[in-house]
């Protein structure tokens, strides 16, 4: 039992309510808080990500995500590598060393709604949008093809100190 040491009124306190679910879009973010946690069946550990919502109608909420960077299924951590990948991209920091080095940055999100599965109903999935990015498969330039040119003439033939003009 824990004692409050006063009487709690939740009539004075607006209770918590489920979340949300924002509509499909592209929405401006940063990332305000972050942590490595242990998943539920204990084998492995994802980055837990806390991104704000920076303008348009829905300023001020909130969407999480999840990458489960240590996981026994090589295809979990990959995807999450490659989720961690365009975070990182987005925000113009190629390398880091702690997740922190990502916050308070901002970058555009690609928001989709997750139909229900199983005991969760519909969620957000989010998508970080790596903008300015070169298309993966662009071949490269060719050099242009040479184009002929005339012969000079006597006058342009001679160096430009020993013309006669």
């Amino acid at each position: 039992m824990a004692s409050f040491g006063h009487t709690f009124d939740a009539s004075t306190v607006e209770p918590t309510t489920a979340f949300e679910i924002l509509p499909p879009g592209q929405y401006l973010v940063q990332v305000v808080a972050s942590e490595m946690r242990v998943t539920r069946d204990g084998l492995g550990q994802y980055l837990y990500l806390e991104l704000d919502i920076l303008e348009g109608p829905y300023a001020g909420h909130k969407l999480f995500d999840r990458l489960n960077l240590v996981n026994p299924n090589p295809d979990a951590v990959q995807i999450a590598q490659r989720s961690l990948s365009a975070l990182c991209r987005a925000a113009g920091r190629m390398q880091v060393s702690n997740s922190e080095q990502l916050h308070l940055i901002p970058i555009r999100v690609d928001v989709k709604v997750r139909p229900p599965k199983g005991e969760y109903g519909e969620s957000n999935s989010i998508r970080y949008v790596v903008e300015n990015a070169a298309p993966a498969a662009v071949p490269p330039p060719t050099a242009p093809a040479a184009t002929a040119r005339p012969a000079p003439t006597a006058a342009q033939s001679t160096l430009p100190w020993k013309r006669q003009g």
